[in-house]
């Protein structure tokens, strides 16, 4: 395995959880500590420090400091490298769609030219 399908494998594990999933929601519209990440939760401040640490294991935020503060911020080029993965399969999927439509359609057109089998019994 190599290392872009290892990373894909974190990110796509990482978003497994639904309260990752939330905090890189949340994360989308703004940098924030982990105590401010954990306001909304009914769980420890460390229980939100370990969804950060999982999402920053695969990729998905990173920490820096200003002065005493720990923001964590979204890195939006994993979530590019995700989006990448996922749009070549959609775009298959449209593509074998588009085909099995064009089939149906040429059938449908078949079925109005092709004659009865039955006479006409006067």
């Amino acid at each position: 395995m190599d290392d872009s399908t290892d990373q894909l494998d974190r990110a796509f594990g990482a978003l497994a959880d639904s309260t990752r999933r939330d905090l890189v929601a949340r994360l989308a519209v703004s940098d924030a500590t982990v105590g401010e990440l954990a306001e909304p939760y009914d769980v420890s401040l460390q229980a939100i420090s370990k969804h950060v640490k999982v999402l920053e294991e695969a990729g998905l935020v990173t920490r820096s400091r200003d002065a005493q503060r720990r923001p964590v911020h979204l890195n939006a080029g994993a979530l590019d490298s995700m989006t990448t993965w996922i749009e070549r399969y959609r775009r298959e999927a449209e593509e074998r769609y588009r085909r099995l439509d064009a089939l149906l359609s040429r059938m449908a057109e078949g079925d109005d030219e092709r004659p009865t089998d039955q006479e006409d019994t006067p």
